[in-house]
C-alpha cells in the first residue's frame, strides 16, 4: 500500500481549521477551569464543614467520572432536564471546562499545602487579614509550584477535546473522521492528525519548560 501524500496536502487547510478550534476549546475549557479549581481550592480550605463537603464531592465526582459521560450528560441529558437543546460548542466548553476544574483544585490544593506554614502566620503576624495573606504571600509562591502540573493539565486536555467529536463538533478529530468518510484515506489522515496533535503538545512542552527556567522551579 503507498502512501498517499497528495492526500494530506489537498486536505490539511481543513484540518488546520479543526486544529484551530481544538486549540480554543482548550484554551476555553483550561481557562474557565483554572478559575474553578482556584476557587474549589479556596473553598476547600473554609472554616465551614459543609462548604468543605460540597467541594470534595464536586472533585470526586469529576474525577472519578469519565470525560466522555460528562459529555453526554450535559449535551443528551440536560436538555431533557431544562426543555431547551444546548448548543454542541457550549456543551463541549462546559464540559471539559467543570471536568478540568476538579483537575486544577487538586494542583492548587497542593501548591498550597507545600508552601510552609509559617509564611502564613508570618503575614498574620504582619497584621495581614487571611485573604491578604493568601493574594500576597501565599499565592505567589503556589502558582510558581503548580506550573509543571497546570501544563501537563493543558496537555491532557488538548488530546481530551478529541472526546467532543461524538456530539459532532468539528474539532481535529471529527474533521479527520469526516476527511476519512469523504476520502477513505484512513491511514494518511490519522497520520496527519496524529502529527498535528503531536506538534501542538510538544510546543506546550517546550513553553512549559520555559516557564520553569523562567522561574527557576
Amino acid at each position: 500500500m503507498s502512501f498517499n501524500w497528495n492526500l494530506i496536502v489537498d486536505n490539511f487547510p481543513l484540518l488546520l481549521q479543526g486544529a484551530l478550534v481544538t486549540i480554543q476549546i482548550t484554551v476555553m475549557s483550561v481557562g474557565c477551569g483554572f478559575l474553578i479549581g482556584m476557587l474549589a481550592a479556596l473553598a476547600g480550605m473554609s472554616r465551614f464543614r459543609i462548604v468543605r463537603l460540597i467541594i470534595k464531592c464536586y472533585v470526586e465526582l469529576f474525577r472519578g467520572t469519565p470525560l466522555l459521560v460528562q459529555i453526554f450528560m450535559i449535551y443528551f441529558a440536560l436538555p431533557m432536564v431544562i426543555h431547551q437543546q444546548i448548543n454542541p460548542y457550549v456543551a463541549a466548553v462546559t464540559a471539559c471546562s467543570i471536568n478540568s476544574g476538579a483537575y486544577v483544585s487538586e494542583i492548587f490544593r497542593a501548591g498550597i499545602q507545600s508552601i510552609d506554614k509559617g509564611q502564613m502566620e508570618a503575614g498574620r503576624s504582619l497584621g495581614l487579614t487571611w485573604v491578604q495573606t493568601m493574594r500576597y504571600i501565599i499565592m505567589p509562591q503556589a502558582f510558581k509550584a503548580i506550573i509543571p502540573p497546570l501544563g501537563n493539565e493543558f496537555i491532557a486536555m488538548m488530546k481530551d477535546t478529541s472526546l467532543v467529536s461524538v456530539i459532532g463538533f468539528e474539532e481535529l478529530t471529527r474533521r479527520g473522521q469526516l476527511i476519512i468518510a469523504r476520502t477513505y484515506g484512513s491511514f494518511e489522515i490519522w497520520s496527519a492528525v496524529a502529527v498535528i496533535y503531536l506538534v501542538m503538545t510538544l510546543s506546550i512542552s517546550r513553553l512549559v519548560a520555559y516557564l520553569e527556567r523562567r522561574y527557576k522551579i
